[in-house]
């Protein structure tokens, strides 16, 4: 049986400016353009697993279905699994971008263990919260 490397949810982010995004999600995050349709304000983007796509308001068909402000997708983080979130974190502050989550060293409960990470949280152009992570292993719960 083949294997289908295409995940099941991929969210499409609507965007006000996809030259912007793409220079925050592609030059600034790591991403890469897996393919575009320029002409309608679109492009498709992954970074290891992790796939999302990038629509333009107003350019090819939208799927709006409220009144749009800024920041865009509130009471939604995008958490994307990275090798090494340090680093993205470093980039994006070479770059002068503002974390909205400093870089921390997190431990969850995951049954009767402890799952941490490595993480910090940032904003894209239009107010998408995105939280790059790291496993820094599992360890025995703390009860």
């Amino acid at each position: 049986m083949p294997v289908d490397l295409d995940p099941a949810l991929v969210p499409e982010l609507l965007v006000t400016d996809l030259d912007a995004s793409l220079a925050f999600w592609v030059q600034l995050c790591g991403f890469t353009v897996r393919y575009a349709r320029p002409d309608e304000g679109f492009a498709y983007l992954t970074l290891g697993a992790a796939h999302v796509m990038l629509d333009q308001s107003g350019t090819g068909r939208d799927w709006i279905t409220g009144p749009l402000e800024h920041p865009l997708g509130r009471g939604i983080n995008f958490q994307i699994t990275v090798p090494d979130a340090s680093a993205i974190a470093a980039t994006l502050e070479r770059a002068g971008v503002t974390l909205f989550m400093q870089l921390e060293t997190k431990w969850y409960r995951v049954d009767d263990e402890e799952a941490g990470v490595r993480q910090f949280c940032v904003s894209d152009p239009d107010g998408y919260l995105l939280r790059f992570a790291s496993s820094v292993g599992r360890r025995p719960a703390v009860r």
